[in-house]
């Protein structure tokens, strides 16, 4: 289970290896993959939701289906055309042959764009992985689907068809302060192409876990975390307070543990539906967000716990890897960067021990010694 979680934070930053500010994203997919739930992308054109998604998939394999859904997408379009030889023996069946249905990782783009028939038949897809059109009954392969959107939507019918997307992510453009990162690691990624760094198997072992996990441990502390939301009218529906389970779980077989501990309760706050809840939730919940920890999902622990021991993990994983190319000329640029974000974050009498002992590695490799 270890080894497969480590694939995936190898494949992770494979993933986003130029893409700036864009790690919470791919590791919110990879929790979404391994809980077996689907994760909706709110943000606006241009903020690289479909580069992140399209890396993730090409970094573990397995088929891939993407589309732009417009306003006049046939459900043709994205299920297959309707079966002629069928049709003239009187049966109604899709030709599903590289179409979703058949995909395992998917992304839909403009996703609320798509009409009531193509919804309909998505609701199926996403909630039982089934597939149901005339006479065809098919049982889907899908792990994930990624939807993205500019906005959430405002009409009822289409804010319930959102609410079947568990996990719900803000992206907002690079920040000033690192756009130099932007450009740099832009114009790096298009040089280079993704590499297969996990496989679909990795999933599978975490998959079987997820079930088995003990949470008995967390039930009060998740129920009261809940009381403390409602209290501050933010609201969440029954179900997917009860499906947030599935989320923590999964956190937790990530973090190599068969139960569940206070560290792993951080993904209620993406289960939170929207932009103004989830910024409400992170003063509500502080104290319990601040206990919030994961050896492999980095950034996105950064940005709900805020503090800096939740950046303990990141920073010894730079460490160790910049330390382990500290022959490369390229490498001393990062070491200086890596050495000033760790001052900022730690004074020399609380840092940890084993961060302290990496930094006096990183001062003797960049000083020559």
């Amino acid at each position: 289970m270890n080894q497969a979680a480590l694939r995936l934070r190898v494949a992770i930053r494979e993933a986003t290896a130029g893409l700036v500010d864009r790690e919470q994203l791919a590791e919110l997919m990879i929790l979404a993959a391994v809980a077996q739930e689907h994760l909706l992308v709110i943000g606006p054109p241009g903020t690289a939701k479909s580069a992140v998604v399209r890396r993730v998939a090409q970094s573990l394999g397995g088929q891939y289906f993407e589309y732009l859904l417009g306003r006049f997408t046939e459900p043709s379009e994205l299920f297959g055309p309707v079966n002629l030889s069928k049709l003239r023996e009187g049966l109604v069946e899709t030709d599903i042959a590289g179409m979703l249905p058949e995909a395992e990782i998917a992304f839909l783009d403009e996703v609320f764009l798509g009409s009531t028939a193509i919804l309909n038949t998505l609701l199926g897809l996403l909630n039982e992985r089934q597939f149901r059109r005339g006479h065809t009954r098919i049982h889907c392969p899908l792990r994930v689907c990624v939807g993205a959107a500019n906005s959430l939507p405002e009409d009822e019918g289409l804010a319930a068809f959102a609410d079947r997307f568990l996990l719900h992510v803000f992206v907002e453009p690079v920040p000033d302060n690192r756009l130099e990162d932007l450009l740099a690691g832009g114009w790096a990624a298009g040089q280079r192409s993704v590499a297969a760094m996990a496989d679909l198997a990795s999933l599978d072992v975490l998959n079987r876990a997820v079930p088995n996990v003990d949470m008995e441990g967390v039930r009060m502390a998740l129920a009261q975390a809940i009381r403390l939301l409602r209290q501050a009218h933010v609201q969440l529906s029954d179900r997917r307070i009860v499906k947030a389970q599935q989320l923590i779980a999964a956190a937790a077989v990530l973090a190599g543990r068969e139960a569940a501990t206070r560290a792993d309760l951080w993904p209620l706050l993406y289960v939170i539906p929207t932009a103004a809840g989830q910024h409400s939730a992170r003063e509500i919940l502080r104290e319990l967000l601040a206990e919030a920890s994961h050896p492999l999902l980095h950034a996105v622990v950064e940005q709900v716990a805020q503090q800096p021991l939740a950046r303990l993990a990141r920073l010894a994983e730079s460490a160790d890897r910049l330390l382990a190319d500290e022959d490369s000329g390229g490498a001393r640029p990062g070491i200086e960067a890596l050495l000033r974000e760790i001052d900022a974050n730690f004074d020399q009498a609380q840092m940890p021990e084993a961060l302290g002992q990496r930094r006096l590695r990183l001062i003797a490799a960049v000083s020559g010694r």
